[in-house]
């Protein structure tokens, strides 16, 4: 694997971080001594609950306790503070967000509901400002390529957010949230769970509201008026519901249902430019975007014998996007159902093989015309996971038949050994692919000189990685070093005789890069950091023709940084869990041909917890304490210095 000059830079660091395993990223709060610690459970790296100790693979958990004292953060920005894990967005919250996991593009990276894909079918994004924080249990981040488990877009990594509910058979529980913050933010949240005589159910609710602040830059950097530039406050509002109701009818065997829906209204900037009077109107007032993403999952889990289980899903998924301006109306929407069944086998004690088929069909609407609006997929999938002593291995084949598209195969085989009781090395290498959108494929636009490709090729990537772990009852220390290339990239293309544009599979890219984490725990202290060094370059040997939409050889991936990061410390005194953070993020360029530079920047945020009696705590938030100015997509802004404030009440 070569190692380009920034990340041998960060190997010089290594030696240190080892010495120093205070630095890493945060664990789950450590329990008491006298309290036996329960493990956490995850269910992303195989498609089967495990405890997070026994993944084969790289791996974080954010707990409820981390979105709890997140304030008015959005999701995306909460998962930045993971390590391997970037965000812009286009001048707040309720703006478009994309997440970048390993330097992999927005499209690039699987964003799953409770185990259902909510990646649009039109452009590869998800709706993040959809997504309430307070309506989640937890989010499990695999990094790393996931298409033998998941099929498309995990090229990456993937993202499962789970939704709150109730599983044990536990008394009927309420909980509530009351917050209010800088910019005149405010966020309310309430629900109930419980189980009793073989049920169990959940349901929350929420409001989120904000005056929110100038999206828009008057200028862009090199100093030209920006045509979608308003001056005026972008706010949102936005409300969410989510639910579970489960019946375990007998011994081994349940019956699920979970629903989770969600709206917002967003205000934005815009300009808008007539075709037939070649006419552009700036500055627009009185522009909003409508999002909303609902997620619908019907289950069987039953017990055939002892050694045998089988999962059956039905699910329902529709994204939907509607932008509002007094010129026009834009909506683009898409469904998909899927119908998945799934056989588990523990054939040993420490042996478990899975297979998996699945049935998916995918439909979408959308204002302007597509010469396709519909199509399936049929894949198959075997994943096997053993423990041989000392030996961790996960091994998972798939295959995804694409209407018009044929066969897509991919593999993975990933190895852990355990060198000691502390340390453990270990290896991975899988196969990855991308399936082009509706847009890249399909969507007609004449007035704007743009019509999609049908013979587009799906992307596909081959990644390995490498890490080295210690782990004791105080500390936590890993390295992670890995390269992803990627091969027949989409990028939109065009000529420029006769402005007319589509896609085409030109590009290549390699994404190769290490990440230290760890945490240390030194008794009413914990020390928590991530260091983050990213080499994601553009591997085309042709010259950079702007015009024709092509980066020169070596050039940087838009939007990404080389750099990020994080230390944190959290500290209990006299009943407060009080905590700093401090964010450091490399310099990124706007755009593919490296000619807009954004500069890098830090953020100092502080944070405190107190709990008044069992029942009721207060949690503050108070971010970028230094009112830095920083940029995340040139010509937007970003958030100055904010506080938010919450007080949390839930049953004893």
């Amino acid at each position: 694997m070569s190692i380009s000059f920034p990340l041998r830079r960060g190997l010089v660091l290594v030696p240190l971080f080892l010495a120093c395993p205070s630095w890493a990223t945060a664990p789950s709060e450590p329990a008491s001594p006298s309290i036996p610690m329960l493990q956490d459970i995850v269910v992303t790296a195989s498609r089967s609950p495990e405890p997070l100790a026994d993944v084969v693979g790289d791996v974080t958990l954010v707990p409820r306790t981390t979105l709890q004292n997140a304030g008015g953060d959005s999701v995306a920005r909460i998962l930045s503070r993971t390590p391997g894990v970037q965000f812009t967005d286009y001048g707040g919250p309720q703006t478009a967000t994309s997440v970048f996991i390993r330097g992999a593009g927005p499209s690039q990276s699987l964003i799953l509901v409770d185990g259902v894909r909510i990646n649009s079918s039109i452009t590869g994004l998800s709706l993040f400002p959809a997504l309430d924080p307070s309506q989640i249990e937890r989010i499990e981040v695999l990094r790393g390529s996931a298409s033998s488990l998941y099929g498309s877009d995990a090229l990456g990594g993937v993202v499962n957010i789970i939704t709150r509910r109730s599983r044990e058979d536990t008394p009927l529980s309420l909980w509530a949230n009351a917050g209010y913050g800088s910019q005149a933010t405010a966020r309310t949240s309430l629900g109930l769970s419980g189980a009793t005589a073989g049920w169990d159910y959940s349901l929350s609710g929420s409001t989120d509201q904000s005056r929110g602040f100038d999206a828009t830059r008057s200028h862009y950097a090199d100093g030209s008026p920006n045509s979608e530039h308003h001056k005026d406050r972008d706010g949102y509002r936005s409300h969410a519901w989510s639910g579970t109701l489960g019946r375990t009818w007998a011994a081994g065997h349940r019956l699920g249902l979970t629903a989770f829906n969600s709206y917002s209204r967003a205000d934005f900037d815009s300009s808008y430019y007539d075709a037939d009077t070649f006419m552009l109107y700036p500055g627009l007032d009185n522009v909003t975007s409508h999002y909303r993403q609902q997620v619908y999952t019907l289950s069987t889990e039953d017990r055939i014998t002892d050694g045998w289980d089988s999962i059956v899903r039905w699910t329902w998924a529709r994204e939907s996007n509607e932008s509002r301006t007094p010129m026009s109306n834009n909506l683009t929407a898409s469904t998909r159902q899927t119908l998945s069944w799934q056989n588990n086998w523990q054939i040993q004690p420490n042996q478990r093989l899975s297979l998996l088929a699945e049935h998916g069909t995918e439909r979408i609407e959308a204002s302007s015309a597509f010469d396709l609006t519909q199509r399936q997929t049929n894949a198959v999938a075997l994943i096997y996971k053993a423990q041989l002593g000392k030996l961790r291995t996960q091994a998972s084949l798939r295959n995804d038949n694409y209407t018009g598209h044929g066969n897509k195969p991919t593999g993975s085989l990933a190895l852990d050994y355990d060198l000691t009781d502390r340390w453990q090395i270990g290896v991975a290498a899988n196969t990855g692919f991308r399936m082009p959108t509706f847009s890249d494929l399909y969507q007609n636009l004449p007035e704007a000189w743009y019509r999609g490709n049908p013979n587009l090729k799906p992307e596909s990537s081959r990644n390995v990685e490498v890490h080295l772990r210690y782990e004791d009852e105080t500390t936590q220390v890993s390295l992670t070093l890995y390269r992803n290339q990627i091969r027949d990239l989409i990028t939109y293309v065009s000529n420029p005789l006769t402005f007319e544009g589509t896609m085409d599979n030109v590009h290549r890219a390699t994404l190769q890069g290490l990440t230290l984490a760890g945490s240390q725990r030194l008794g009413q202290t914990t020390l928590h950091a991530s260091l983050d060094l990213l080499d994601p370059r553009n591997d085309d040997p042709a010259p950079a023709d702007a015009a024709a939409g092509l980066p020169a050889e070596g050039a940087q991936l838009p939007r990404r940084a080389r750099q990020v990061f994080n230390l944190g410390v959290t500290h209990r005194l006299y009943g407060w869990n009080l905590g700093a953070e401090y964010q450091y993020t490399g310099n990124r360029y706007d755009d593919l041909y490296n000619r807009t530079r954004l500069g890098g920047y830090s953020l100092v945020n502080l944070t405190a917890e107190y709990a008044f009696t069992k029942s009721l705590g207060m949690q503050v938030r108070w971010n970028n304490i230094l009112d830095k100015h920083y940029t995340l997509v040139n010509g937007y802004n970003t958030p100055g210095s904010n506080v938010f404030v919450n007080l949390s009440w839930k049953t004893p």
